[in-house]
């Protein structure tokens, strides 16, 4: 049987990760097992960013859609528990979306959600 030498396999190898380090501090993009380390962690922290991307964006909607129905003299739990019950069906992307560039919209919606809430107590002036 022949022997087979992997210098190639493992210079490729090498060098994809290498590339990922490129721009580390130090020895963290110079020394193999340094690079090895501190690549390993930071595709973990990519992957725990990509999932954590997702809560942070629900947030700013959620700030811009509460933002825009105190505009409108709702809070935020008011005007989407008015939606739900008017059965309107927008996600907080495309409420918030439409908060920032079309107000006008915005402000129908919030009517709607105000005219399909129960009427409750007065709000008690302080």
């Amino acid at each position: 049987m022949a022997r087979v030498k992997s210098g190639v396999t493992t210079r490729q190898r090498k060098k994809k990760t290498f590339r990922i380090a490129k721009g580390y501090y130090y020895s963290k993009r110079s020394r193999w097992r340094q690079v090895v380390q501190q690549v390993e962690r930071s595709l973990r922290f990519a992957y725990v960013g990509r999932k954590d991307r997702k809560g942070d964006f629900r947030s700013l909607w959620i700030q811009r859609i509460n933002a825009a129905a105190r505009l409108n003299n709702l809070s935020y739990s008011k005007f989407i528990n008015g939606l739900k019950i008017a059965g309107i069906m927008l996600d907080r992307k495309m409420l918030a979306d439409l908060a920032v560039a079309d107000p006008k919209t915005f402000q129908q919606l919030a009517e709607t959600a105000k005219a399909c809430l129960p009427a409750g107590k007065p709000p008690v002036a302080a």
